[in-house]
């Protein structure tokens, strides 16, 4: 039986995301999934992205099959290898330093999943990011301000990014972890407004 308003779920527990989605005006619940991330290189980024953000949405529509689910995922990418999550705060200095001085890629999956998972509908974007040219005690004084092992690149924009971006271009959004410009849209679709 369909109502006549569908509950939104949030699959994801990242505050960034569920900031964002306050911030547009969503009444919504946060639903933690969990499921396997496929690592897939052969893959491009809106392909990885996208397949993780559906495996995301249909999880949580299974469990949810009165309501509209989405799932995101966001990975940097830089020479187009992802870089997910640090393991720790070593390999996250190795990755601002790989970043140093250099554009990278953005790429944010998004899903939407509803009657259980049999309906599904997606969309990726990609925004440009430069970073500054850091030197090591600007990425200590960044790290004493920021814990980046839950952020992919290891790096936040909206957590004191002007100390270590340049430049960007494209859904500011999307960089946080939702491009909600693209997301309002696809939404209205697939809702039906």
């Amino acid at each position: 039986m369909k109502s006549g308003k569908l509950p939104i779920i949030l699959a994801s527990q990242s505050p960034r995301r569920v900031q964002l989605m306050r911030e547009a005006g969503f009444v919504f619940e946060v639903l933690a999934v969990d499921v396997e991330e496929s690592h897939d290189p052969v893959l491009t980024p809106q392909q990885l992205t996208t397949q993780n953000a559906l495996l995301k949405a249909r999880a949580g529509a299974i469990l949810r099959p009165d309501a509209l689910v989405i799932g995101a995922d966001t990975l940097v990418y830089l020479d187009q290898q992802p870089l997910g999550k640090p393991r720790d705060m070593t390999e996250a200095e190795q990755m601002l330093r790989r970043l140093s001085g250099r554009a990278h890629h953005v790429c944010t999956g998004v899903a939407m999943a509803k009657e259980g998972g049999n309906e599904v509908h997606s969309f990726a974007v990609i925004s440009d990011v430069v970073f500054r040219s850091l030197t090591d005690a600007e990425i200590g004084a960044y790290y004493a301000l920021v814990n980046p092992l839950d952020k992919a690149g290891a790096y936040a924009i909206q957590e004191h990014g002007e100390r270590i971006i340049e430049s960007t271009q494209g859904s500011w959004s999307n960089i946080m972890g939702l491009p909600m410009e693209q997301l309002c849209t696809e939404l209205n679709q697939v809702l039906g407004h």
